[in-house]
């Protein structure tokens, strides 16, 4: 008997290690795409300044007087106090990068300076494309206008009013 329970053990003991131990966790993948979108420089070109023109005041007391030079050219003096004459152009740009993708144009409010008396000031807002799509291949950029507007009134200084204008433009 003791014999036979000596084998029954070493069986049963012999058997323990076939058991199979708690099963490790699988390993997974899966794949994604990778994606990347390389660009050329932008370039931007100034091909002409902004002018207004000739702009003359009536005589007393009034204000709100605007004049609007649009993007297309057109000139419009929207109060009988003021004058517009002479010749105007608006700016013009060209803007050359990446065929197909979307250019964000900015164009804030320029300050124009008196050049007579550097106290005298007048603000002109800028209007400009909010965005251009450059052209296929075979062209090279877009070209395009900046005007702008000024408000006036019977107590605006006489004399010649020039600024700079800091147009820039970034891939949207």
């Amino acid at each position: 008997m003791w014999f036979r329970g000596r084998i029954l053990g070493f069986i049963c003991c012999a058997l323990l290690p076939a058991v199979p131990a708690a099963a490790a966790p699988a390993s997974a993948s899966t794949t994604v795409t990778v994606k990347a979108s390389v660009l050329k420089p932008l370039a931007l070109t100034a091909l002409q300044d902004l002018d207004f023109g000739m702009i003359v005041l009536d005589t007393g007391t009034w204000s709100g007087a605007t004049v609007v030079l649009s993007q297309a050219g057109v000139r419009s003096c929207s109060n009988p106090n003021t004058v517009c004459s002479g010749a105007t152009t608006v700016a013009r740009y060209q803007v050359v990068g990446t065929n197909r993708e979307t250019v964000q144009i900015t164009a804030p409010t320029v300050t124009l300076v008196n050049q007579s008396d550097g106290t005298k000031t007048i603000a002109l807002v800028l209007s400009a494309p909010a965005t251009i799509t450059l052209p296929n291949s075979g062209n090279q950029g877009v070209e395009f206008a900046v005007g702008g507007s000024m408000a006036l009134s019977s107590t605006t200084a006489s004399g010649t009013y020039a600024g700079t204008m800091n147009v820039t433009v970034d891939y949207q």
